[in-house]
């Protein structure tokens, strides 16, 4: 009997375990497969809710954990803790000698796993490759693990095309579409009031769960922009308002602060959840009125369930677009008038009459598990460069 192939699986935070988690539950319910898990980054700081435990509550075994020693709040901190992740990762590896390590996203804990898998020689395979988000460091990082990476699971045509146009082997791309959207086919969700009873919060109408991440490569990480939609929130003074955890990028501190006073001012209809988990996180965005901030869960997830998202700055520039998705400048009347846009019935009624983007079959961590089972693994060994030829 042959041996299990063993597929490595790196996750660093909440946002891409929700999207990894289905494909983990295929691969380990593959007789062929051997689910390895590491984790790192924020899922090891209890200042993002230690959110390691979701994993161990799952049911996944986690075989590493890698604590890349991320405790100030700067650029250079980043830097330095790519660089333990990088020489963690290596060692977690080469003790688990895994056949496939498997990433998804563009964080850079995350281009820390694919420089080590590099280096050991291990194939690489990438979920979310292709995409763009201009106004983030996030973005090169992305680009870059798809040259490390010799498997490529994508979430849409166009992305595809990018990956191949980035001299990747057509043969190595494959468009699964997102896995994370497979959790519409298979969990159940909360209702309003359920959510309302598990978070101890009113959730009057409009409701409004809100996500604003540091933008990386403004000069401030987006702190003024954060003021700005704090000043715009204050003007619905009916809603009520879930706010998820702000991520471990650079910035995160004074973003954070500006929630939490913003929060401390109603508390009862206001509340910031560092981690709501997927059940909750997804329930809240279908009951929800609309989708605020600059997260990428606003372009896949919410117009999955054609929940209007309201868009703000440049930090998710360059990925696909839903008709229920409205883009915002940075400023309070831009955000307050596209928040209104948002709750318009006419707006809403046409988006929902529209295809989203990110168009979901249910079976994307079905695709990928298949693919990592009957790959040949030779032919990932060596990669070239595949150049595509102009038509004359």
């Amino acid at each position: 009997m042959n041996a299990r192939r063993k597929i490595c699986v790196v996750t660093g935070s909440r946002a891409d375990y929700g999207h990894l988690s289905p494909v983990m539950r295929a691969i380990a319910a593959a007789p062929e497969l051997l689910l390895q898990t590491i984790v790192c980054g924020q899922h090891l700081d209890p200042r993002f809710g230690d959110t390691w435990k979701v994993l161990a509550a799952d049911g996944f075994n986690i075989d590493e954990k890698v604590d890349i020693g991320l405790t100030e709040d700067t650029s250079l901190a980043v830097a330095e803790a790519t660089g333990r992740a990088v020489s963690g990762l290596a060692r977690a590896f080469t003790n688990l000698n895994p056949d496939i390590v498997l990433v998804l996203g563009d964080r850079f804990e995350i281009f820390a796993a694919g420089t080590a898998a590099a280096l050991l020689g291990i194939p690489l395979a990438h979920i979310h490759g292709g995409e763009v988000t201009e106004a983030a460091i996030d973005d090169s990082l992305r680009h870059s693990l798809t040259k490390l990476a010799a498997l490529h699971f994508v979430a849409a045509e166009p992305y595809a095309a990018r990956v191949r146009q980035m001299g990747e082997d057509p043969a190595h791309v494959f468009m699964t579409g997102a896995p994370g959207l497979d959790h519409l086919s298979t969990q159940s969700f909360m209702s309003r009031d359920e959510l309302a009873a598990e978070l101890e919060m009113t959730l009057s109408a409009p409701f409004f769960v809100v996500t604003y991440h540091p933008v990386t490569l403004e000069d401030d990480y987006g702190a003024a922009a954060m003021a700005r939609l704090a000043a715009a929130l204050e003007t619905f003074q009916e809603a009520s308002m879930v706010f998820t955890g702000v991520n471990s990028d650079p910035g995160h501190s004074a973003i954070q602060s500006v929630l939490a006073e913003f929060c401390a001012n109603d508390p009862q209809k206001r509340k910031i959840v560092q981690s709501l988990g997927q059940r909750r996180y997804l329930s809240a965005v279908k009951e929800a009125d609309a989708v605020i901030g600059n997260s990428s869960s606003g372009l896949i997830e919410a117009p999955a369930f054609f929940t209007p998202t309201v868009n703000i700055g440049d930090r998710q520039k360059g990925r696909l677009r839903s008709s229920s998705v409205i883009d915002s400048g940075e400023s309070a009347e831009e955000i307050a008038a596209a928040i209104h846009q948002s709750l318009d019935p006419a707006f809403r009624s046409f988006a929902r009459a529209q295809t989203p983007a990110y168009a979901h079959s249910g079976n994307a961590a079905a695709q990928i598990t298949d693919i990592l089972k009957t790959v040949n693994l030779a032919r990932l060994s060596v990669k070239r460069f595949h150049d595509i030829i102009p038509a004359s």
